[in-house]
């Protein structure tokens, strides 16, 4: 099962997940800094402040990658540790460490893939309104158009955004994420500046360099009714247009779903759209980044207060809940279905139109141990990783334009509201000597990226 020449694999990582260094070199703090520090949102307390201490080993980091064999690698710029305010010139001491991280990656014949907003705003920009208020948009515009000038002479591979769904509903809807806000509305008007801002980023740095290559990275579900009930199949079209289609229809039809806006029409009136701003976010895309994990199954309660419904994350949904259907899972509790990956590119491909696809996150968090005989031994993650990839090989084999997969995650790290307690990584981290260990599936991966492929079953 050899996939094409020229195929990208790679993995991915994000910085605050594994950077540390939080107070050095000028950067400013980030909303997650602040959202560490309020009890009870992360477990066990643990915070991002030192992660896998990425800034000063990433030399080591690189060599990781080159034993891995990939071609491509995903990272994000930290936006505090390039505009501390979210405003301004670059800082000299993050701008530094970037195009040395980047040169290390050129030595090694690594391409640069690189994400400019992985979750990590400026918290002097969330102080000012945040991702709800308009000038958010601008100031990224602004700060991409900086990074692009000062490194798009050695790469030329652009993500705007990695999962604005996360960005503006876990964020504003849900609380789940920083900056921990509870505000269905505010979500809505964040939701609609990521993707302005995305936008107006593209169009800047197309200007400076139309041969560039720009994209975006969703995240992605198939969504299915759990029943045929009329009331369980229009639950489900509600979540897919408040978790996919208020993303796809701006970006790739240029106008947001007319269902979405009568489903929350409840909570907003949307006022927050200017005239012209739907023709931005439709700027055309080079590249779309497709990040996936697992399948909404979802059923309507039939109940309209449901206990706690402000912190749904399905703004103008919130009586819809998810259905578990028993099958095996991952340590974070989802679903483990290798057929969605499947669904979702088909579905971008048929409804949307060619445009050249990357899966730009896949993968999944067991409970690694490290061995008596000092190894990590993670058959679940080589199999899901197996089933996965043969899924992506199907569906490069019916004609879709898949041309990349980029494994989550390299390493160990922060993950999120979970801490240190979840591993996605292909290296185990130990974290009181930040050690990085190859699990069996970084062994696994390497032979695949050598060969181009997987042995026929």
């Amino acid at each position: 099962m050899r996939f094409p020449d020229g195929f990208a694999w790679g993995t991915a990582t994000a910085s605050y997940q594994i950077e540390g260094a939080v107070h050095e070199d000028g950067r400013g703090p980030s909303i997650w800094d602040t959202f560490v520090r309020t009890p009870g949102k992360i477990q066990n307390g643990d915070t991002g402040d030192v992660a896998d201490d990425h800034y000063h080993r990433y030399a080591e980091d690189v060599a990781l990658l080159a034993d891995l064999g990939v071609t491509h690698y995903r990272f994000s710029f930290a936006w505090p540790r390039l505009q501390p305010d979210g405003r301004g010139p670059l800082n000299r001491g993050g701008a530094d460490f970037y195009s040395r991280l980047i040169d290390a990656l050129l030595d090694r014949g690594i391409q640069p893939w690189a994400t400019l907003y992985h979750w990590d705003l400026p918290q002097a920009l969330e102080d000012a309104g945040g991702w709800p208020a308009r000038d958010t948009a601008l100031r990224f515009a602004d700060y991409a158009a900086l990074v692009h000038e000062r490194f798009s002479d050695r790469f030329g591979n652009w993500t705007t955004l990695n999962e604005p769904w996360c960005s503006a509903f876990l964020g504003y809807a849900s609380g789940h994420h920083a900056p921990g806000r509870r505000e269905p509305a505010a979500a809505l008007a964040a939701a609609h500046h990521l993707m302005l801002g995305h936008g107006l980023a593209v169009q800047a740095m197309r200007s400076q360099d139309a041969g560039g290559r720009y994209g975006i990275t969703l995240n992605l579900y198939p969504v299915d009714a759990a029943t045929d009930t009329p009331a369980d199949v229009d639950a489900a079209r509600r979540v897919d247009a408040v978790t996919n289609r208020v993303f796809l229809d701006p970006l790739l039809r240029g106008r947001y779903p007319d269902d979405l806006r009568a489903d929350v029409a409840a909570v907003s009136d949307l006022d927050f759209i200017a005239d012209g701003d739907e023709k931005i976010i439709a700027a055309p895309l080079d590249v779309l980044g497709v990040n996936y994990y697992s399948r909404h199954v979802v059923r309507a309660s039939g109940s309209d207060q449901l206990p706690d419904a402000r912190a749904s994350a399905w703004v103008g949904s919130s009586d819809v809940v998810a259905v578990p259907r028993g099958r095996p899972t991952t340590e974070m509790g989802w679903e483990i279905d290798a057929q969605g990956l499947y669904d979702v590119l088909s579905r971008v491909y048929r409804e949307y139109g060619p445009i050249p696809l990357y899966i730009t996150e896949n993968g999944a968090a067991f409970a690694d141990t490290i061995d008596e005989d000092g190894a990590v031994h993670d058959p679940q993650r080589i199999a899901y990783l197996d089933e996965h990839f043969r899924t992506a090989y199907r569906a490069i084999q019916d004609g879709i334009d898949l041309r990349g997969y980029f494994v989550w995650t390299l390493m160990d790290n922060f993950e999120w509201a979970w801490g240190y307690s979840k591993r996605f990584g292909l290296f185990y981290v130990d974290y009181p000597t930040r050690r990085r260990i190859p699990k069996d599936s970084a062994r696994w991966f390497a032979r695949v990226t050598r060969d181009g492929g997987l042995p026929d079953r």
